[in-house]
């Protein structure tokens, strides 16, 4: 269930971290952190719905969220998986009414929560507060585009295996290694591809020296993943 924290000094050093605090001034953050309310949630919480009036946008403290639409039979689609430092839902401050996906906890989560209206007046007194927000969109815009592009061009083995390269630490001359930071059922969400399918990948990139022990991702051979 969510609940309102009072944010403690960890939590406002964690949000001071986020990506749209990232090239503000002291002044410039106070007033955006001015705006905002922390909150917890537990896992599988509803933040909100596709279709609700929009009054806050979020920046990911702790946890993860994952966006999603659902069509009239039920069906979900996962649209993108929110990791800590990510913000989403800001694209709003512009463009108003209801929110075009819904939101959900994928772990107990600690987010901050920014009242909408009070940031679009900000804009005028802190220009630059805009040009970070602005930022932080273009950014998911290429994260977006590059997402697409893969889900397109690359086979699920291929996506598994940009995904490893991307986040392992390399070991040696051709080792490394990566533990994933969340459940492979949330991997599999955040690549495009049901749960099934990341097994069938992981089993194939079996041939190419990679092992998987639950979380933990041992690469034998580095370039070997790099030329799948």
């Amino acid at each position: 269930m969510n609940r309102m924290l009072m944010p403690s000094s960890r939590e406002r050093a964690l949000l001071s971290r986020a990506g749209i605090f990232s090239e503000l001034d002291g002044s410039e953050a106070e007033a955006l952190r001015a705006c905002s309310t922390v909150m917890a949630s537990g896992s599988h919480d509803i933040l909100f719905q596709e279709g609700e009036p929009a009054a806050y946008f979020y920046s990911v403290l702790e946890g993860y969220v994952r966006l999603f639409r659902l069509n009239g039979e039920g069906r979900e689609a996962d649209i993108r998986i929110c990791e800590p430092g990510d913000s989403f839902a800001e694209c709003l401050i512009q463009a108003g009414g209801t929110y075009r996906y819904g939101a959900q906890s994928m772990d107990n989560t600690v987010l901050a929560r920014f009242h909408i209206g009070k940031v679009r007046t900000l804009l005028a007194q802190h220009p630059r507060i805009g040009t970070a927000i602005m930022r932080s969109l273009s950014m998911h815009l290429l994260a977006t585009m590059e997402c697409l592009a893969n889900d397109r061009m690359q086979t699920a083995p291929q996506r598994v295996a940009h995904y490893i390269l991307s986040h392992c630490v390399e070991e040696g001359p051709a080792t490394a290694s990566l533990r994933l930071p969340f459940p492979k059922n949330l991997l599999a969400r955040k690549l495009g591809l049901a749960p099934e399918a990341l097994s069938r990948a992981f089993s194939t990139l079996k041939s190419a020296g990679v092992t998987v022990r639950g979380r933990s991702i041992a690469v034998n051979d580095v370039n070997t993943l790099r030329r799948i």
